[in-house]
This record gives structure tokens, sequence and C-alpha cells, in this order.
């Protein structure tokens, strides 16, 4: 199957939605979107990186230093609790659209 790049304004979802089960490093982000998109969706270190930085700033995400499973040293990220908010909005308008989607490809 053909890896897919990400739609615009997917990222940050994804990435909320990773860490909702724990402070995850940035290339283990990227490692679980993949393996839960049964490699579809590929997130490269350009795209990944600027989306952590910017969800970072607004709040959604903090960031610690810490050690990685191969003790290098690696910032971690953690959902915060407006984080946990962010997800629930976002989740609810993604299925919507989903919705309003298949309804379209529905159509005769």
């Amino acid at each position: 199957m053909n890896k897919t790049e990400l739609l615009q304004g997917t990222l940050d979802l994804l990435i909320l939605k990773t860490l909702a089960a724990g402070p995850l490093h940035g290339y283990a982000i990227a490692q679980r979107i993949q393996q839960r998109s049964d490699d579809v969706l590929v997130v490269e270190e350009g795209s990944l990186y600027p989306a952590l930085y910017r969800i970072e700033e607004k709040g959604w995400i903090a960031a610690e230093w810490g050690k990685s499973e191969n003790n290098r040293r690696a910032k971690f990220y953690a959902l915060t609790r407006a984080g946990r908010q962010q997800l629930t909005e976002e989740t609810a308008l993604w299925e919507r659209v989903c919705r309003a989607i298949t309804l379209v490809l529905q159509a005769a």
C-alpha cells in the first residue's frame, strides 16, 4: 500500500490523540502514528517538529527533557488539560467532516 502524506490540519489532531496515551518523544510520536495507521500515514520530521512547537506554543502540550529508550537525551511531549479539551473539540469536528464527506460520496 502506498504511504500517504497527511492532509493539512490533521497532524495536530493525530499528535494530540497519540499523546493522550502518555508522554512520548518526537520520533516515537511519528512511529506510533505510522504504526496505528498500518503504515499508511508517514509523518516526516519537517512536518512533525514545527507542529509540535506550534501546539506547544498554544499550550496544548508541554515538553520536558528526558532519556529515550536507547538512553539518548530527548524532549518528551505530554498533553495538557487544554490539549485534552482541544482533542475533544477537534475529534468532534473531524467526525462531522467525515460524515459530510461520506454523504457527498454516497450521493447518486
